[in-house]
């Protein structure tokens, strides 16, 4: 994997990216904003699954006030999604809102985008500048006889340099493109022209198979390349899976450690086991011990299941209404198949309790 390219350190709240810092995972919720309860509830959730930034959208004066109410309620920073009004983006920022996010192509002239960076700039909060694909400029889309990377880094540059002549340089980037190859392109294109930290993701990828594909080579790709301060999965579902990918395309690229890690075979005619709703459930239960660092794995059968477990912390392998426990590819124990789960489960919790002595 390529070094991380050099970006300069930003504040959001009380979290820092650039600068060589860890890669935040986003989130947006899909309730409406003016709805505290309900978005309260749902940053929770996001919270729990490993959510360390969280957007919402502010399309009204009310979703604007209600950032004040919901900020007192949770424990990361906010982001305010801002597309239109001005006087929104300005709303949001005075209610506590930790970033603010804004197309400037979209806000109107240049008095109100200067507004928008005096209150950003008064208040020490940081402007996201996004390009999305389907927001080129028709200039941009002439110049380039569609929709280009190029044609997305010189937008974003565009309104990068705006903003940097109004006196403001606290900014975080994202272009964003549902083609895949074409965002890699234009993410590699931008981080050769500023140092400005990245937020990077795949737009519009679809529902949550489609979308966690798409998603998986796109910043998988980006990722590796070293390019990217915080990333979302933008899926067309439950959020909470959003940040669940996430975490586990940032873990694959070892770009991230802690919590269990489930790896479980393939199933085949040996398979004499429900390996499926076993790997499943283990999965489930694994959520719990995301305070522990190790992997978990779920073999079908008994015959290679002991060696192909060796490289894991512990493991199960199934038989016939039988399965074994596997601790460092040493067989520990032979249990009914009903007995897997719970014997796996008292082997994570003697885990967490040794790691507690330890410190």
């Amino acid at each position: 994997m390529a070094n991380r390219k050099a970006t300069r350190e930003i504040s959001i709240g009380d979290r820092v990216i650039g600068g060589g810092h860890p890669i935040l995972i986003q989130s947006m919720c899909n309730t409406r904003t003016e709805d505290v309860r309900g978005t309260v509830e749902q940053i929770g959730r996001l919270e729990q699954a490993g959510c360390e930034i969280i957007r919402v959208a502010v399309p009204t004066a009310e979703a604007a006030a209600a950032i004040r109410t919901i900020k007192k309620q949770i424990h990361i920073p906010l982001v305010a999604d801002i597309h239109f009004d001005y006087r929104l983006a300005i709303a949001s920022i005075e209610n506590g809102a930790d970033k603010i996010r804004i197309n400037p192509g979209n806000i109107g002239s240049r008095a109100r985008i200067q507004e928008v960076v005096d209150a950003a700039k008064a208040h020490g909060i940081p402007i996201r500048v996004g390009v999305n694909s389907g927001s080129l400029e028709k200039g941009i889309l002439e110049k380039y006889h569609g929709v280009t990377a190029e044609g997305l880094v010189e937008s974003a540059l565009d309104k990068v340099h705006l903003i940097e002549d109004m006196g403001y340089d606290r900014l975080v980037i994202s272009i964003k493109s549902s083609d895949v190859l074409m965002c890699v392109r234009a993410h590699e294109l931008i981080s050769d022209r500023m140092d400005y930290p990245l937020h990077v993701g795949i737009t519009e990828a679809g529902t949550v198979q489609r979308g966690m594909v798409k998603s998986s080579v796109g910043l998988g790709i980006i990722l590796h390349e070293g390019i990217g301060d915080t990333i979302r999965v933008s899926l067309t579902g439950e959020p909470v899976e959003e940040v669940r990918c996430a975490k586990q395309i940032l873990k694959t690229l070892g770009l991230r450690r802690g919590g269990v890690e489930v790896v479980s075979c393939p199933t085949c005619g040996r398979t004499q086991i429900d390996l499926i709703g076993l790997a499943e459930r283990v999965e489930a239960l694994v959520e719990r011990f995301s305070d522990l660092d190790l992997k978990v794995a779920v073999m079908g059968c008994v015959v290679n299941g002991p060696g192909e477990a060796k490289e894991a912390d512990f493991g199960v392998a199934g038989g016939k209404g039988v399965g074994l426990l596997i601790r460092k590819g040493e067989v520990v124990a032979t249990l009914p198949e009903e007995a897997l789960l719970p014997a796996l489960e008292q082997e994570l919790l003697r885990r967490r309790e040794e790691s507690k002595e330890r410190k």
